[in-house]
C-alpha cells in the first residue's frame, strides 16, 4: 500500500514532527497539509494548503479526495480559554474536516491525538479531558475504514525540529531517565509518526492507542 496523507497541525510540534516522519517514510507517496499560515516546509511529496477558516472546508473539498490517511494533529492548549472556544478550537475544528474526509474517502484510516486521561465518558471535571473525550467518540462513530486515538504523554521531540516547545527543550536531556522512572508517560515524536503510518499499512488492535500502544505500534 501507498499512503496518501493529510495532515492537520504541522505548524505546531507534534504536526511537524508527524509531517517528517511521513516525508522520509518509502511507503508515503504525497503529502496534503492544510494550515492557516505556512509549514515552511519544501519536498516532493509535499502539498500545502491555506486555509483561513477551520469551522468549514466547504470552499477546498475538491482538493481533498484521493487519500487514504488522515492524521490529525492540531491542538490547542485549554489554558486561559473558556470552555466553548476550546471546544471551538478541538471539537468543532476537528470534526469540520472530518465529516466531508468520511463522505469522500470511506477507505481513509485516520489518526487523532488527544492525550493521557482523555475523558470519554465526557462527564468528568476537566475540561480539556471532556472535550478531548467528546471528540475521540465521534471520531470513532464516522464511517472509516479504521480510526486511531492516539494518547501521548511526554513527548520527546525529533532533533532538528523548529516547532518543539520550550518545556521539552529544557526537559529533553532527561528523557532516558525519565522514561525509566515513568514508561507508561514517555514515547518520542518519531514512534508517535512511526505508529501512525504504520496504522494506516498494518492496522492495530485496539481504537485507542496510550503510550505503550504507540511505542509498540510504531516498531512493528
Amino acid at each position: 500500500m501507498k499512503i496518501r496523507a493529510i495532515i492537520t497541525g504541522s505548524t505546531g510540534m507534534v504536526g511537524e514532527g508527524v509531517l517528517h516522519e511521513c516525508l522520509l517514510h518509502p511507503d508515503v507517496e504525497a503529502v496534503l497539509v492544510i494550515n492557516r499560515r505556512p509549514c515552511d516546509v519544501r519536498h516532493a511529496k509535499l502539498k500545502e494548503i491555506i486555509h483561513a477558516d477551520f469551522s468549514s472546508f466547504a470552499s477546498i473539498e475538491h482538493e481533498l479526495a484521493g487519500y487514504n490517511a488522515g492524521f490529525f494533529c492540531m491542538g490547542s492548549t485549554s489554558l486561559g480559554k473558556s470552555e466553548e472556544e476550546y471546544r471551538r478550537l478541538t471539537y468543532d475544528f476537528t470534526l469540520a474536516l472530518a465529516l466531508p474526509l468520511a463522505r469522500l474517502n470511506p477507505d481513509m484510516t485516520v489518526t487523532y491525538v488527544s492525550g493521557v486521561g482523555t475523558d470519554r465518558t465526557e462527564k468528568g471535571r476537566v475540561t480539556w479531558a471532556r472535550v478531548k473525550g467528546k471528540t475521540e467518540n465521534d471520531l470513532l462513530r464516522l464511517p472509516f475504514r479504521q480510526a486511531f486515538m492516539f494518547r501521548p504523554g511526554y513527548i520527546q521531540p525529533t532533533e532538528g525540529m523548529k516547532r518543539t516547545y520550550r518545556m521539552y527543550k529544557v526537559l529533553g536531556p532527561l528523557y532516558p531517565m525519565l522514561k525509566m522512572f515513568f514508561p507508561n508517560y514517555m514515547c518520542t515524536l518519531t514512534e508517535i509518526g512511526s505508529a501512525m503510518i504504520n496504522t494506516v499499512l498494518y492496522g492495530y488492535d485496539k481504537p485507542v492507542l496510550e503510550v505503550a500502544d504507540i511505542r509498540k505500534c510504531a516498531h512493528v
